[in-house]
């Protein structure tokens, strides 16, 4: 009986205090949720028209957080089909500031930075954009807990994001950002996209979930898939194979590496 008491005294705390957070703490933690220390993945983006004609393409991916957990390195290559073969995209992802991205067209044979005025624009012709690749900086938004929400059976915290300037607005691409965070594990399950001018244009959803580093609880998503609700298209990433890896070298992360063929 002493235990059981014990361990409801344990519990009770953390369920107050879970029960009692910021949406801006809700935000944040959900960042964390995703900041695996290490990864390879192999993933396969299906790019759907407004008729239903689809294009697929091979992704391999690599990521690390280096500086102590604050600056999370990706490095997307694509391996298929051969009119985007070679083509590669390094994000670095700072928790502050803006973050940095690179783009390597083999095609011209250079390497360009996304500057914060192309964020917004889509991705390799999906749905999803080039600021989708990298998680937005807290302190460009003024956020609002909304009412709780069940996103196919998890219940969820309902964030609402506003940009806190037309110019955040602009570079992110939407006037308005909804998402739906799981209450157990703080793991996105859906986001809804506003456009400009405020009108509903994206809906996120994350179809499955992998806890890759089991010891610190931290996730990556399996498939998603965009829907562009104005225009009728939709592109879906589907990791194939998704691994566990701290060990991923700092030499990958780096325009020379990016620029191989």
């Amino acid at each position: 009986m002493k235990a059981v008491i014990h361990l409801t005294f344990l519990l009770f705390p953390f369920y107050l205090f879970s029960q009692n957070l910021t949406a801006l703490q809700i935000a944040d933690r959900a960042q964390d949720a995703v900041r695996v220390k290490g990864l390879e993945a192999v993933a396969t983006m299906k790019i759907y028209d407004d008729k239903g004609n689809v294009r697929v393409r091979k992704i391999a991916q690599i990521s690390k957080l280096s500086d102590n957990g604050n600056t999370e390195k990706r490095l997307i290559r694509f391996l298929e089909p051969a009119d985007v073969k070679g083509t590669g995209l390094m994000t670095f992802d700072y928790k502050e500031g803006d973050d940095d991205i690179w783009l390597y067209m083999p095609a011209l044979r250079k390497t360009r930075r996304i500057v914060s005025s192309d964020k917004a624009k889509n991705f390799m012709g999906s749905e999803f954009s080039y600021a989708d690749m990298t998680p937005p900086t807290l302190d460009d938004f003024k956020f609002k807990l909304l009412d709780d929400e069940e996103v196919n059976g998890v219940f969820c915290y309902q964030i609402e994001w506003i940009p806190n300037d037309e110019e955040i607005a602009d570079e992110n691409g939407f006037s308005k950002r909804i998402t739906f965070i799981g209450k157990s594990d703080f793991v996105i399950r859906k986001a809804v996209y506003y456009d400009i001018d405020d009108e509903l244009q994206k809906e996120l959803f994350i179809h499955e979930i992998k806890e890759l580093d089991t010891q610190l609880h931290r996730f990556r998503a399996v498939h998603l898939e965009m829907k562009n609700l104005q225009n009728g298209r939709r592109s879906e990433l589907i990791n194939e194979k998704i691994l566990f890896n701290p060990d991923i070298k700092d030499d990958y992360f780096t325009i020379r590496y990016l620029e191989r063929e």
